[in-house]
């Protein structure tokens, strides 16, 4: 058994883990990573990716279908399922490749197998019958998250259910899909899966779609997805389910407790994850848990055990990839005993959902922000993309922005939008938040015309009772 000695420790290569292996690398300090699987994470390599390159692969069969909207006339579009799956995975190996040149750019050591800790300074490796320790001064954990599944609805209960990894990589695409959970996940599948011409059912527990998006967000979100022939229960119950070899039988309650039965081949859980921390050896250190969930940190993520930090996934929510990558930096700075150069404001972390439409948002939804500042204190601006002149020249004129300022002091307090690549036009307004800028400096930008960005503008025109366009 070898033993190896570094300054940090890294267990897990995702967005938190390689960003903080590199900052901490340019920090000078010898850093190592210790992976089980590909580098990347999930989120390279069973989530954030693959899933917009198969999104990406929707929004083409869409153009096509709606060519002679465009004036172009095309042929029924064909399906290569199998092509399909293998361009998602080509870019997820792509990507993954990428982060394997910057670890070796960086002079960082990767170390493939399973970590768990001995102690607060030791780690043993697994892979096989292969095992090595390394010694860290600081060790950081960023082990992730993996699907969560109700009980009897795992893939070892059946062929037919999948998490999200499983979906990635289907061999045929199905007939009739049920999706368990409206999260961004089901969402992003449900819509893939629904434009690529599968039957598409969407089971919610709770009283609506994407709950943690606004209600006006949510509301019109069911309505556009129901109009492209998803169907959606919400408050929903499953009373019984019957599995078998080539389809499944449920039985569940609507709203209005009216009891449904559907026949499905293919269902996808996506009721939301639980974080990677089972079985890494916590029990042989100090760190504590939240409710048993998740690991409990502190300033600059910092743990129970002084020299062990968390980020991403295993620790509290929001589970981002955006977020964890940021706490990446902030307790590697941290470690190298710099102050850090960035406060993590919850508030300040925005939210993406790349269906169609897509869905991007930031700060307190409107209800939120009614409970702690009253209405009367608020300016809140929507407007619609159909009043937007790139929305509507480019055929996708469905959606809205919402923007909600405080009223004294023009702070923006949330933002909520709805439609063509709100993900990318998001941007400005996160500048803005970060900025702490106030209404008045959105007012007095000059936003170039025509882009789907000016209907920030507006929104903030309307805000304050000033609307020009709609």
């Amino acid at each position: 058994m070898t033993n190896k000695n570094y300054d940090v420790a890294i267990i897990g290569s995702g967005p938190g883990g390689y960003v903080a292996a590199i900052k901490l690398a340019q920090l000078g300090l010898k850093t190592v990573i210790i992976e089980k699987e590909n580098l990347g994470g999930v989120c390279l390599n069973w989530g954030c990716i693959p899933t917009k390159a198969l999104l990406r692969t929707a929004e083409i069969m869409r153009y096509v279908k709606n060519s002679e909207d465009y004036g172009i006339k095309c042929s029924p579009p064909k399906i290569n399922w199998s092509n399909i799956i293998a361009r998602s995975r080509k870019i997820a190996v792509q990507l993954a490749q990428g982060i394997k040149y910057l670890m070796q750019k960086n002079n960082v050591d990767v170390v493939n197998g399973y970590g768990r800790f001995l102690n607060k300074n030791n780690i043993e490796v697994t892979k096989g019958q292969k095992k090595e320790i390394i010694t860290a001064k600081n060790i950081i954990i960023a082990t992730g998250a993996k699907a969560k599944f109700l009980k009897g609805l795992t893939p070892s209960d059946s062929p037919l259910i999948h998490g999200y990894r499983e979906s990635l990589v289907m061999k045929k695409q199905p007939k009739n899909l049920l999706v368990i959970g409206s999260g961004a996940i089901g969402i992003e599948f449900a819509s893939f899966l629904n434009e690529m011409g599968t039957n598409v059912t969407v089971l919610e527990i709770a009283e609506r779609i994407m709950i943690n998006e606004d209600e006006e967000i949510s509301a019109y979100m069911q309505k556009s997805l129901e109009k492209q022939g998803i169907s959606i229960y919400t408050s929903a119950k499953i009373d019984t389910f019957t599995l078998s070899k080539h389809s499944a039988e449920f039985v569940f309650f609507d709203k209005g407790n009216k009891s449904v039965k559907k026949s499905f081949d293919t269902i996808i859980s996506a009721v939301g994850v639980n974080a990677n921390i089972d079985d890494i050896g916590l029990k042989n250190t100090n760190i504590q848990l939240v409710d048993k969930k998740y690991i409990k940190t502190f300033k600059y993520n910092q743990t129970d055990e002084e020299n062990i930090y968390a980020i991403g996934d295993v620790t509290a929510p929001p589970w981002l990839a955006h977020k964890a990558s940021r706490e990446a930096i902030i307790c590697a700075e941290a470690i190298a005993g710099k102050k850090p150069s960035f406060v993590l404001h919850k508030n300040n972390i925005p939210s993406c959902t790349y269906a169609h439409p897509q869905v991007a948002s930031v700060g307190l939804t409107e209800a939120s922000a009614i409970k702690i500042y009253h209405q009367k204190e608020l300016n809140i601006g929507i407007f619609p993309l159909l009043a937007n002149s790139k929305a509507v020249a480019l055929g996708d004129s469905e959606g809205f922005i919402k923007t909600i300022y405080h009223k004294k002091t023009g702070e923006l307090i949330g933002a909520h939008l709805i439609g063509n690549e709100v993900t990318e036009i998001i941007s400005s307004l996160l500048v803005a938040k970060t900025a702490e800028v106030t209404e008045f400096d959105i007012l007095n930008t000059i936003f170039p015309h025509p882009t789907l960005s000016e209907s920030l503008h507006e929104s903030t025109l309307n805000a304050i009772g000033q609307g020009m366009h709609f």
